[in-house]
């Protein structure tokens, strides 16, 4: 046996979505219903376990034998939850042991080896099309299509049901209570198999490199270690937060005499009825209100404000997502961003957990912790604010171990202007580092000793850098708060004249690009620039990274843009969240490839760093659960060390070790 295909349906009474499924394959009632398999590309075949059939030993050997490749489509689903099928019939995990299929007990392993694991989710991903089995399957033209009556089935058999009487009061279906149904249950878990081996088929011209397999192993043993939360924390915020908001909300009523202020509608209407008028409520509008808005409608508004905290939901996120052992695991979800394949968040959607500026960080976390709501309350104006700027510590090294946190410098601008060739650029980096400040002194032609932290220079500095680097203008600026970081409207035509004028050379490279990637389409040939190149082949675009990794852009045509001028449309999932056509032009394809570039960095200081405990990674940090004697100045010295495909490239780490996690 060389290649062992999976899918499988699941009972359990947890919810999948909201917990992930490393707490829903913990349930008590957690069971396989269906192990749906092929053998090396031969027929598939069912075996109901839900029946009381079994699975062949020899299929049971081949889950923990890694000389046996196991694909499946999403497989950290099918890993986790065979790893809990296993270990329930006392199966050793631990790729070491000699006998794995045996009676003996539990090796140290908790989930099997992800070494020996493929995910047909990837491959699709690494080609651009839909994360979604049924996606896939619709944008590659498959004769066999993912069965739409699944979601209903699976509705039937893998969730509790409501107890009625017409059902005699049960809270689950079994395959006795509809037969007909769990027949065609068994024809969906077979269909599943058979499509995800059609979509591996039919990508069998454009294998993924060994190197991402790589990487989705890692990715996996982070997901599988999870990171540590601390409980009494996230459970005291959860109970401060109801009771901040039942006390908001009062003071809203009082204020307002509204039946329900958190409406929109009942909340627009009373500030119309008070001269106030408002199309929105909206974060930017409600701040904008509060700068001019009398003393009862400011009250209220700020009130709101502060009602309207959704961070905070991120603590029972938590609650729902954390494992017996007090950990959260499956947070990342590989190449879940596939434009680039940047990882993506999932569950606690650490890629956007807000910052902390709190003075008071420690003590404030201990008032909250301890379950000291008055103080908290007396100290404080925001209760709401103070949660939120405590989310990030939540996340708590085990007991006898602390976090080290390193992360890269200002790693996009230096990856485009190592791309470029922007030399001042690179002098920076070489030298002092500060890009705002050297941007401010190259655009208004003043010594850099005179822009200084805090002058209106440097913020000019700072939002041309943040907002320009990709062809973005007077839009992007406002985009970024340009306006209410205190710039006037008309400064910011000459703000981005200026950028483009002091960085020609990345003025350069987004026209090049363009001009590559529609010579590369229009001639389906092969083209390059600045060290990438573009080639179209069966119907895709691919641009092959300095790392060389491809990224892939599905059946890439020549369109038109809104001025008239050709321009690159392709295939994929826009705005809309739909599949649809694409349009895209040197810019932006230059933010893919920089931030592409930016991912295999980070990725490459991981697989480095391997034999440390990684428990969270986000964009261009790093956090590892580390003995108390490593050396944070160490860590940063070997993740600025530049990987041999990137020569020339100047990279910087800084890093803090902290009790818990926090931004320094």
């Amino acid at each position: 046996m060389k290649t062992l295909s999976i899918d499988i349906e699941t009972y359990s009474s947890t919810d999948l979505n909201k917990c992930g499924v490393y707490k829903y394959a913990e349930s008590p009632d957690f069971e396989i219903l269906l192990f749906g398999y092929s053998v090396d590309g031969s027929e598939v075949q069912v075996i109901s376990l839900a029946d009381g059939e079994s699975v062949p030993t020899n299929i049971l050997n081949a889950l923990t034998d890694d000389t046996v490749q196991k694909w499946a489509f999403n497989a950290n689903f099918e890993r986790v939850c065979l790893s809990r099928f296993l270990s329930d019939m006392g199966v050793s995990l631990d790729p070491f042991a000699d006998n794995h299929f045996s009676s003996q007990p539990l090796g140290k392993a908790k989930y099997l080896n992800p070494e020996s694991w493929r995910c047909s989710m990837v491959w699709s991903a690494y080609m651009g099309l839909p994360l979604s089995l049924e996606g896939a399957g619709a944008v590659l033209g498959l004769e066999k299509q993912k069965l739409t009556e699944g979601k209903e089935l699976i509705r039937y058999f893998c969730k509790p049901c409501s107890a009625t009487t017409s059902n005699g009061q049960r809270t689950r279906n079994l395959p006795t209570h509809a037969p007909d149904k769990w027949a065609a249950f068994k024809a969906y878990n077979r269909r599943d198999v058979e499509t995800e081996m059609s979509i591996q088929e039919r990508l069998a011209n454009f294998p993924v490199p060994e190197l991402i397999w790589n990487e989705y192993a890692l990715d996996q043993e982070i997901n599988d270690r999870g990171v540590m939360l601390d409980m009494t924390l996230v459970r005291n915020a959860i109970i401060a937060d109801v009771r901040s908001k039942a006390e908001l909300t009062h003071m809203m009523k009082e204020i307002t005499e509204l039946d329900n202020p958190n409406s929109v509608a009942q909340m627009k209407q009373w500030l119309a009825d008070n001269g106030l008028e408002t199309d929105t409520l909206g974060k930017k509008a409600v701040a904008e209100l509060l700068k001019t808005a009398p003393k009862p409608l400011g009250q209220a508004l700020s009130l709101r404000q502060q009602l309207a905290k959704s961070s905070v939901k991120k603590y029972q996120a938590m609650e729902n997502a954390v494992c017996s052992d007090g950990r959260a695991r499956g947070m990342f979800q590989f190449y879940g961003a596939n434009r680039t394949g940047r990882w993506a968040g999932r569950l606690i959607q650490m890629q956007n957990l807000p910052q902390n500026h709190l003075p008071d960080l420690e003590e404030v976390r201990a008032l909250v912790r301890s379950g000291n709501f008055t103080a908290l309350e007396l100290l404080y104006d925001s209760v709401p604010e103070v949660l939120s700027e405590l989310i990030r510590t939540a996340f708590i090294p085990k007991p006898g171990t602390k976090f080290v946190v390193a992360d890269f410098s200002a790693i996009e601008a230096r990856v485009i202007a190592w791309l470029a060739g922007e030399r001042w650029r690179n002098e920076v980096f070489a030298t002092h580092g500060k890009i705002y400040e050297a941007s401010a002194s190259q655009m208004f032609h003043v010594p850099i000793e005179e822009v200084t932290k805090g002058s209106p220079l440097r913020q000019k500095g700072k939002i041309a850098e943040l907002a320009l680097g990709y062809g973005g203008s007077v839009g992007a600026l406002k985009a970024m708060g340009a306006l209410e970081m205190g710039l006037l409207e008309d400064e910011l035509q000459p703000l981005v004249t200026a950028w483009r004028a002091s960085n020609p050379n990345i003025v350069r490279l987004w026209w090049d690009v363009d001009k590559a990637a529609i010579k590369a389409v229009r001639d389906r040939t092969v083209t390059e620039t600045h060290g990438i190149r573009f080639g179209v082949q069966s119907g895709m675009l691919f641009i092959t990274l300095p790392s060389g990794r491809r990224l892939s852009y599905v059946k890439p045509r020549i369109g038109s843009n809104q001025f008239g001028s050709d321009c690159v449309t392709y295939e994929g999932v826009g705005g809309t969240k739909k599949w649809e056509r694409l349009e895209s032009y040197g810019p932006k394809f230059v933010e893919n490839i920089v931030q592409a570039t930016s991912r295999d960095i980070l990725s490459y200081a991981m697989q480095a760093q391997r034999c440390c405990d990684i428990v969270m990674h986000v964009h261009d940090e790093m956090v590892i659960e580390a003995d108390s004697r490593m050396s944070t100045k160490v860590l940063c010295e070997q993740m600025s060390r530049t990987p041999p495909w990137a020569e020339g490239l100047l990279l910087r780490a800084d890093g803090y070790d902290c009790p818990f996690y926090k931004k320094d």
